[in-house]
């Protein structure tokens, strides 16, 4: 009961630093610096009703969509139409001007044209926001550091490298993908390790109606390895009743990427991956801080 109420009162006593830090205007990036408590559920807890400062808030960018699409409806046009000049969706059009007069109705042939032109408007803008979804997404990601791609290199092999099994034991590290820039990261987690491309042996996989001479000219000049190091490219034997998707230039099959004398390196591997997995199922959130 006593460590309990010790607990209690010093989450109160943090919580109240806190608040006061809050209501002086700071940010919540600030405060947890300043607390150096850097665990986003405690801080959720620590500020539970107390509202973010004005200067915080990002101004609504949607305000003077709202107001041009109100303009243009009292201007007497449809959704459709406000929806191409404006490129935002007839959902949200209908929510801001649901409350203005209904423009006159237009003849078939002028309908299905504004329609079509809205339809190309919405899928433009959905295709702005998948670029801008991937590019705000890739700039969280674009610097690791060394114990970061440690750990991507630990959880891409053990989803796609090869696995020894209990029926049959083979302790070997082999990786096979047909991504270039899977196997880009890979290669790069092998340097980080201490692998030269001398300990590594490379193998194309590929089916036999593809341009295979292409193929393997390719994975040399994107592994930077010297031919010596590749062995007999495998061929996959076409099945005419297989419609096959993966053809075209830019199929170049799969590259195994083989590392000699492994058995240790795999062994290391298995339980560098079980390590972070009993880390990342850890009931104490606190370990992942």
């Amino acid at each position: 009961m006593t460590e309990i109420t010790s607990k209690y009162a010093d989450f109160e006593g943090l919580r109240e630093r806190a608040v006061a830090l809050r209501r002086e205007g700071l940010s919540r990036r600030q405060i947890r610096d300043r607390l150096k408590r850097h665990n986003n559920d405690l801080l959720n807890r620590l500020l539970e009703g107390e509202p973010a400062p004005e200067w915080t808030k990002r101004p609504n960018a949607k305000d003077d969509l709202r107001k041009k699409a109100r303009e243009l409806r009292l201007q007497g046009m449809t959704y459709d139409q406000i929806q191409v000049e404006l490129g935002c969706s007839k959902g949200s059009i209908s929510l801001w001007v649901r409350d203005l007069p209904k423009p006159p109705r237009r003849s078939r042939e002028d309908a299905s044209a504004i329609a079509r032109r809205g339809w190309e408007a919405t899928l433009h803008r959905r295709e702005t926001e998948r670029q801008q979804t991937r590019e705000s997404a890739r700039r969280e990601t674009a610097s690791l550091s060394d114990r970061e791609l440690f750990l991507v290199g630990v959880a891409l092999y053990w989803a796609e490298g090869s696995k020894s099994k209990p029926y049959r034991r083979s302790e070997r590290v082999s990786f096979i993908n047909s991504d270039p820039d899977v196997i880009g990261v890979f290669l790069t987690w092998l340097r980080l390790l201490g692998f030269t491309q001398e300990q590594l042996k490379f193998h194309v996989n590929i089916h036999e109606t593809a341009d295979v001479a292409e193929a393997e000219r390719f994975w040399m000049a994107h592994t930077d390895a010297d031919g010596s190091r590749f062995g007999k490219t495998t061929l996959k034997k076409h099945q005419p009743v297989t419609v096959r998707k993966n053809v075209g230039e830019n199929y170049r099959g799969c590259l195994a990427i083989h590392v000699l004398q492994s058995a240790d390196l795999y062994r290391r591997i298995e339980g560098w991956w079980y390590g972070i997995v009993g880390a990342a199922l850890s009931p104490e959130p606190q370990n992942r801080t």
